[in-house]
């Protein structure tokens, strides 16, 4: 090659996939030590990472202003993509919870004598090796960190080129922590380029699970693309049903947190499921709320025509149909122009808006909720807002989601607010783990013999021996 080639785009590929394919072996040879290491010396660990996060804060919030100058800021005005000083202090919580929470490894939860001297247990273990892709704020690095140190997971860490900045510090405070404790810093690595996710998914030998947090069409690429198992979900596409027997102000401050409180999350309501038989004064007085709050509003031809007449011919207040589109805004600087209101197509029952919009449409009761939900939605988080247990008990049995809450907000599918100290994602799948993943999602298990010189045979054919299967105290 002479002085002015360039290397040719394969063999460009060719280093990024080798470069990735070394640390994920690094990572690999490191997992049993890890998986090994002592819950005290993992627990000290996340204690020093907390600790490290808190002295280097102002080196996290000025790579963070950084990062927002060298884009649009379309993210950061969102608040999404910005890190302050009360998310530092939410992960460095979530850290300390996590470490007052019990080890996740080692626990026995079957043991059955076999035969004399003969002892069978079930036992639970980290997965291994980890690749998470995250296309999220750069607070998910510490808390998927901090996740599997508890675990004893080593990790592959691909954040997004938007906060490429924050995410190096932040990974720097993790391998500060590691080295501090003795513990191998080659257990995480952080990939620098999107090149590297196509490698990544190629590490199947090295990788045992993929966790994608992110758009759609980035949790579909990574399922399509790989053998390694995909833990994950594709969409947030959530619901609230308001019923005829709810409390009509506890259903107004249900929709609005559930929608308003943080629109880009995969947890908020994107569409919203009135009662047929609710009055219309309570129909208008929800969608009311939601409109005053700033939320565009796509509506099925029945809710148009209630908001078009309005109740008695007379315009719902706040609240009038039309055609034009406001520019969006977020839920903590809201727009002093009108938000839209207009007639919903058939694709938005199905769409994830990640703003402030929503779909609604009456519904006949609860059967015909549970069959909008189980066909539109992803199997995230749905509610229902009742007083009626009845229709909670069908609502909970019919839906087919993970998550399935009764007169409170879906925005309470979280992993740090169901007590998990934080979480690596969300689930959808219907096998475990489902919903917000935490530590028992990033742990598998394995079974254990104990036995003294016992052979199979001697338990078939002529005089064979019989078994025992005996319960016997778990250690």
């Amino acid at each position: 090659m002479t002085a002015t080639e360039l290397p040719s785009e394969t063999s460009q590929e060719n280093n990024v996939e080798n470069n990735v394919m070394q640390l994920a072996r690094q990572a690999a040879l490191a997992a049993p030590a890890l998986a090994s290491t002592s819950l005290e010396k993992r627990n000290q660990t996340i204690l020093q990472f907390a600790e490290i996060l808190d002295r280097r804060r102002a080196e996290i919030l000025e790579a963070n202003s950084k990062d927002a100058l060298n884009k649009d800021a379309v993210e950061f005005k969102s608040g999404r993509m910005a890190i302050d000083t009360s998310k530092i202090d939410t992960v460095i919580a979530g850290c300390k919870a996590l470490v007052a929470m019990k080890d996740p490894l080692g626990a026995i939860d079957y043991a059955k004598e076999l035969d004399s001297d003969l002892r069978l247990y079930r036992v639970t273990c980290p997965i291994g090796v980890i690749g998470i892709i995250f296309e999220a704020r750069p607070d998910v690095l510490p808390q998927i960190a901090a996740l599997a140190l508890k675990s004893g997971n080593a990790i592959l860490l691909k954040g997004g080129q938007e906060v490429e900045h924050t995410n190096k510090v932040l990974f720097a405070c993790l391998q500060e922590a590691l080295k501090a404790e003795g513990l191998p810093e080659s257990s995480a690595a952080l990939l620098a380029s999107r090149s590297d996710v196509a490698a990544l998914l190629k590490a199947d030998q090295y990788v045992d699970l993929i966790i994608p947090r992110g758009s759609n069409s980035l949790v579909s690429y990574i399922q399509s693309n790989t053998k390694i198992p995909v833990l994950g979900h594709a969409e947030g596409i959530c619901h609230v049903f308001v019923h005829h027997s709810a409390d009509i102000e506890q259903a107004i401050a249900v929709a609005v947190d559930a929608k308003c409180d943080y629109p880009e999350a995969c947890n908020t309501m994107e569409t919203l499921l009135l009662d047929k038989a609710l009055t219309e004064e309570k129909q208008l007085a929800v969608l009311t709320a939601l409109h005053k709050a700033g939320v565009e509003l796509k509506l099925d031809s029945a809710l148009m025509t209630l908001c078009n007449s309005g109740l008695n011919s007379k315009p719902a207040p706040g609240l009038q149909a039309n055609s034009q589109t406001h520019s969006q805004t977020n839920s903590q600087t809201h727009s002093q122009t009108p938000a839209a209101i207009s007639a919903a197509e058939e694709a938005d029952w199905s769409k994830e808006y990640g703003s402030l919009c929503l779909s609604a449409k009456i519904v006949d009761g609860v059967d015909e909720a549970i069959v909008h939900i189980n066909q539109y939605g992803s199997g995230h988080t749905d509610a229902i807002i009742c007083q009626d247990n009845q229709a909670w008990l069908k609502f909970f049995n019919g839906v087919k989601s993970a998550g399935v809450y009764h007169n409170a907000s879906t925005r309470f599918a979280d992993g740090f607010r169901y007590g998990f100290g934080a979480e690596v994602g969300i689930s959808t799948s219907k096998l475990p783990p489902r919903g917000p993943v935490g530590l028992e999602g990033l742990v598998t298990y394995k079974y254990k013999i104990e036995g003294a010189g016992h052979k199979a045979s001697d338990y078939y054919g002529a005089g064979a021996k019989s078994f025992r299967h005996t319960d016997i105290e778990k250690k």
